[in-house]
């Protein structure tokens, strides 16, 4: 089932608009996640919120925002103030003007939307609006509100439709020559850059994200799994970092024979069949089907997933 749109309302290029929705691009929802309990009893940890001072617990309707000044002083905002200045969402996202991707830095981008056209009409406004933007080879800077602030996201064609990138304000990027101010002037000799060269021909190929794999979350499931059939974990000893100083030469020159080895044709294997999520590997949290630390029940394995609350309660 597709997520709940974040954002509906309208996007306008000058007196073209048509309705539409924006959809969160990313998910980290598929992430094992954890909640604290008490190892004694194995209830889940209840937090409280209490006052500092006295230790004693706070009624929500006490409860309100405070910037502070200092150690102990701050100054108090209200849910009225907060609420008089907040901006009222116009629903509509108007295109302001159209600059290169390339002058938009990385460090800006905050997370992307799918933006779709919402409901039957509408479609040939938002084809419109598209395929004027791909034309042009630049995107659209627009602004919206999501959340009573305002936002700079930028509007990109992606296939059919089109995805909004939501920017950052230049008071949110920290300046860099604050961390690389420090980094020393190096005289790089032409061997080692030709053998550095040599290592990054052999290590080059094509972007292909499905190749990735986040290891520990695959280990993750594997702990689980092996927990809950009863096994008995045994901690293994992780290796020492030896910290040997050695020669940056013969570290390019071992890399680079390293490589050559590593890239010897090996027997052709059949691609893994894609898994949509990772938590889909976990074993059904109930089931009448016996689980033994060497075999498994054959009944057939059932997505075990958390709950959005038990997900936002995780560590």
């Amino acid at each position: 089932m597709a997520p709940r749109a974040n954002w509906k309302g309208f996007l306008r290029l000058s007196l073209v608009t048509c309705p539409i929705a924006l959809f969160p691009a990313t998910s980290e929802s598929e992430k094992v996640s954890f909640n604290q309990i008490n190892r004694k009893t194995g209830h889940r940890i209840k937090y409280l919120k209490v006052d500092a001072d006295t230790g004693e617990e706070v009624d929500t309707d006490n409860i309100t925002k405070g910037y502070k000044v200092d150690t102990d002083s701050y100054i108090e905002i209200t849910k009225d103030e907060l609420d008089n200045i907040a901006l009222e969402s116009t629903r509509t996202i108007d295109i302001n003007e159209f600059v290169p991707r390339s002058d938009i830095d990385d460090l800006y981008l905050v997370r992307p939307y799918y933006i779709v056209p919402d409901g039957k009409v509408g479609h040939d406004a938002y084809a419109v609006i598209r395929d004027t933007i791909k034309s042009m080879d630049k995107v659209a800077l627009a602004t919206v509100v999501l959340t009573n602030r305002e936002h700079v996201i930028a509007l990109e064609p992606r296939g059919k439709g089109l995805v909004g990138l939501l920017l950052r304000y230049p008071y949110e990027v920290r300046d860099a020559s604050e961390y690389f101010d420090g980094i020393q002037d190096v005289k790089i000799t032409k061997d080692m850059l030709d053998l550095a060269k040599h290592i990054v021909e052999q290590k080059s190929g094509a972007f292909e994200p499905e190749k990735f794999e986040d290891h520990y979350e695959a280990a993750l499931i594997d702990l689980i799994n092996r927990k809950r059939s009863g096994e008995r974990i045994v901690n293994a000893a992780r290796p020492r970092e030896t910290g040997n100083v050695v020669s940056l030469m013969d570290a390019l020159k071992r890399s680079l024979a390293n490589e050559g080895r590593s890239l010897k044709p090996a027997k052709e294997q059949k691609p893994r069949k894609r898994v949509e999520g990772q938590s889909e590997m976990l074993l059904p949290i109930s089931g009448s089907g016996k689980r033994t630390a060497k075999g498994e029940s054959k009944k057939t394995v059932k997505v075990a997933r958390s709950t959005a609350k038990s997900r936002k309660a995780g560590i």
